[in-house]
């Protein structure tokens, strides 16, 4: 009965905070429930597309919806990557104190709750790998001395599409840490027409953003996601699809048993954004690309287009014949 209390509370809060972020981000309702599995998940999400799409602003809107201790919101930062940026930009430095006469540590932007690393590839390989021990460990070493990142730390992600000048592509381990990538794109025509007449109204939702959640309860649901529950034959075609992309011909590089784990929690916590407290073959079906594309290298254009979708589909033929009941 508890339990049942639990996680009805649990999925009234997502729901909460949905409502709360569709106030100002209209007509994107996939990409938040993409963007609040990898934060249930303890993950980082990578959004790729061209600046305008509304990024930051959903970015700055998760941040006010969480309250913080003090009651002025989650601890929010954006870093904007641009290629003379040094790592100390990020983790932060030790600074002389004239009054103790000694160094001090004075601390980046990556400790905060929710950042935005905006245009993340267009920094050189040494800065964009100083997320790196962030996003796995939630933690920062300067010398000897490790410190340690906020509870919550979720970090999102933006880069410009790898054809335009200036970028630098992601290295395999740092794309390996992000859980999940999407293409944010543009809303439709009729959505945006609705922005151009309410964008007053936006901008002030925006600007008295309800918190409707406390740091607390976010890190409740990140607890409940792990209780979601996962059929036998679903964790095995987790395993499969994985498997798949490491014998497929087109696919030079196949995901690591990592990833399939970072595949599990994604599915858990999918399933409870939608409002289930179980997992179907359909969030196999929508989070496979999302979790597991940008961590293959494939042969060519063309292989990026239908390996991993050829891949999926014969393992969702599978589980169809095998008539699964949660």
């Amino acid at each position: 009965m508890e339990q049942e209390i639990q996680l009805e509370q649990a999925l009234n809060n997502i729901q909460r905070l949905i409502d709360n972020i569709e106030r100002v981000i209209r007509g994107k309702k996939a990409q938040i429930q993409f963007i609040l599995t990898a934060l249930l998940a303890k993950g980082h999400i990578l959004m790729e597309d061209n600046p305008g799409t509304g990024k930051t602003v959903m970015a700055k809107t998760l941040a006010q919806s969480i309250a913080s201790a003090d009651q002025h919101g989650a601890n929010f930062k954006r870093i904007q990557f641009t290629p003379d940026l040094l790592p100390m930009d990020l983790i932060g430095s030790h600074i002389f104190d004239d009054v103790q006469k000694e160094f001090i540590f004075k601390k980046g932007p990556l400790f905060c709750n929710v950042l935005l690393a905006d245009e993340i590839n267009r920094a050189s390989p040494k800065v964009q790998s100083a997320l790196l021990e962030c996003m796995a460990e939630n933690q920062i070493t300067m010398g000897d001395i490790t410190y340690k990142l906020e509870n919550l730390f979720f970090t999102i992600a933006t880069q410009n599409p790898v054809e335009m000048e200036g970028t630098y592509p992601l290295p395999a381990a740092q794309l390996d840490r992000f859980f999940i990538k999407i293409i944010f794109g543009y809303v439709d025509e009729a959505t945006e027409l609705d922005i151009y007449k309410d964008y007053l109204g936006i901008q002030n939702n925006l600007q008295h953003i309800e918190q409707v959640l406390s740091m607390e309860e976010i890190l409740f649901l990140q607890h409940e996601t792990e209780k979601v529950y996962i059929h036998e034959e679903i964790i095995t075609a987790v395993r499969n699809i994985v498997w798949g992309t490491r014998k497929h011909n087109d696919i030079i590089l196949g995901a690591s048993t990592r990833s399939g784990i970072t595949f599990l929690k994604c599915l858990k916590a999918f399933a409870l954004v939608n409002g289930r407290s179980f997992v179907t073959e359909d969030d196999i079906k929508t989070l496979t690309i999302p979790v597991l594309d940008h961590r293959l290298i494939y042969r060519n254009k063309e292989a990026k287009q239908k390996a991993l979708a050829t891949i999926l589909d014969s393992e969702l033929a599978r589980l169809s014949r095998l008539n699964i009941r949660n």
